[in-house]
């Protein structure tokens, strides 16, 4: 029976991929899929929107088709087939681990997972006071705190240990040119000192295992966070557990159901990875000037923060819940579209065809609902709610229901509070930010965009007295 269960959303997941295909062609965009000769011409708007950044092999968004794509794998493949583990390692590596690698990167998540130094510190702050995301950077600091040697006074970063100058020494005036080489490059630091016993137990915050240790890390920090704010004590992972599972355990304090632990595994697939978004580079800008991962990935979540980024599922489940009824739908929509309301869920900067991740939670949340009552009449405003917008603002604005608009109803479903639908989506998006990371290390250059001056010049100084 519980194999027919995880087999039937399988089979939901490969069904939305079938009619993903029927709706779009199969062709990548020739501009954006092809290796950058620099200097590279393209169309920039406010906000860097149209501006290219640098090359990558880890994610590609079609908006105009509605694709998600990671390492060449179609989003709706690695959700039927896959596991966040799997996921998360072929992000970092390029490819899919064989089995002794799926094996030792399990066992190290595990072990990262247990984090009671960090935790203790943590409790030490006045949590149940705190935004979840802030507690949840918060959290990350700590982690650098205790498990590197970056915040000793001996072992800051040594401006001589890098090669080249801050490119603020090189004439902005001049046109960028490329380069073919990273102009930025690590070298082994020389300390002052030899390093403790202690010491050399700490981890210098850089390379594949400073990742590990965040994706690990972050799931841990923010199930714990869940439980110190409800006032019990956090719940160290269960070695028989995988990721997804032992992150709902940690969270809620229950054992999943083998339903529960597939669905969590597809949600934090659909959200590992998506393009050069704000957090996403915000992560590189700061890994760009040779700050550490754990400062870079502080960042990440600092801006995934942001309400105009992460949160939008939690708005989605008020609005639904202010509607109230699937009867209000109708004249609901009415009002808004005449007040110029925006509706939660909907539209996205960069699909302007249905978003794939919302074709794959969409049915997860029909799935979940049906033994779920109040999960069940919220499913039934969303559903009658996109066939409103879809069939006035899809084809003519290309307009359709995003990442946020079903996965929402699929935590509250799982009984999932409303205030840490963001931080799943942080618990997901560090393996995505860890790799891209990594990836542009490699080829490293400084991020240095110019701002147009349209201010005055020729003004002249007016002592303080004479001042109107």
């Amino acid at each position: 029976m519980v194999a027919k269960k995880t087999k039937d959303i399988t089979n939901l997941i490969l069904n939305a991929k079938k009619k993903a295909r029927k709706e779009t062609s199969f062709a990548p965009e020739p501009e954006l899929t092809t290796p950058i000769k620099w200097p590279v011409r393209c169309i920039v708007g406010p906000g860097l929107e149209g501006a290219i950044a640098c090359e990558t092999k880890i994610g590609y968004v079609n908006g105009s088709k509605g694709w998600l794509v990671y390492r060449g794998y179609d989003i709706f493949d690695l959700c039927a087939y896959s596991t966040f583990e799997e996921v998360s390692y072929l992000l970092i590596h390029g490819n899919l681990p064989n089995s002794s690698q799926l094996k030792s990167f399990k066992k190290k998540l595990f072990q990262y997972s247990h984090l009671p130094n960090t935790k203790r510190l943590l409790m030490g702050f006045p949590i149940e006071d705190m935004n979840p995301m802030g507690a949840l950077r918060l959290g990350t600091n700590l982690m650098r705190q205790e498990l590197t040697y970056r915040d000793m006074d001996n072992y800051r970063p040594d401006i001589k240990s890098v090669i080249s100058a801050d490119e603020d020494s090189i004439p902005m005036e001049t046109k960028p040119k490329g380069e073919e080489r990273a102009i930025y490059e690590f070298t082994h630091k020389k300390y002052s000192r030899p390093m403790t016993i202690d010491e050399q137990r700490l981890h210098p915050a850089t390379g594949l295992d400073t990742c590990y240790h965040l994706i690990a890390g972050v799931a841990s920090l923010a199930a714990s966070i869940a439980r110190i704010r409800a006032g019990h004590l956090p719940i160290e992972p269960n070695p028989d557990l995988s990721h997804a599972a032992n992150f709902i355990y940690m969270l809620t304090g229950t054992l999943p159901t083998p339903v529960e632990e597939r669905i969590m595994d597809v949600a934090l697939i659909l959200h590992a990875d998506h393009g050069i978004n704000a957090s996403t580079f915000a992560s590189m800008v700061v890994a760009s000037t040779l700050s550490d991962i754990y400062l870079s990935i502080g960042s990440g979540i600092a801006a995934l923060n942001g309400p105009l980024h992460g949160g939008a599922n939690e708005q989605v489940l008020h609005m639904l819940e202010e509607i109230g009824n699937v009867k209000n739908v109708k004249s609901w929509y009415t009002k808004a579209r005449k007040s110029k309301r925006k509706i939660m869920g909907f539209g996205h900067r960069v699909y302007k065809a249905y978003d794939p991740r919302a074709r794959v939670l969409g049915p997860l949340a029909d799935y979940l609902a049906k033994d779920n009552k109040k999960g069940r009449a919220l499913f039934q405003i969303a559903q009658a709610l996109e066939n409103e917008v879809v069939s006035t603002l899809g084809a003519q604005k290309g307009i359709f229901p995003n990442v946020d608009f079903y996965s929402g109803i699929v935590y509250s479903c799982m009984g999932i509070p409303v205030e840490f639908f963001t931080p799943i989506f942080a618990v997901s998006r560090v393996s995505g930010w860890t790799a891209r990371i990594l990836e542009y290390l490699e080829n490293n250059r400084i991020f240095r965009p110019r701002a147009m001056y349209i201010g005055d010049f020729d003004r002249k100084y007016v002592p303080e007295k004479k001042r109107k």
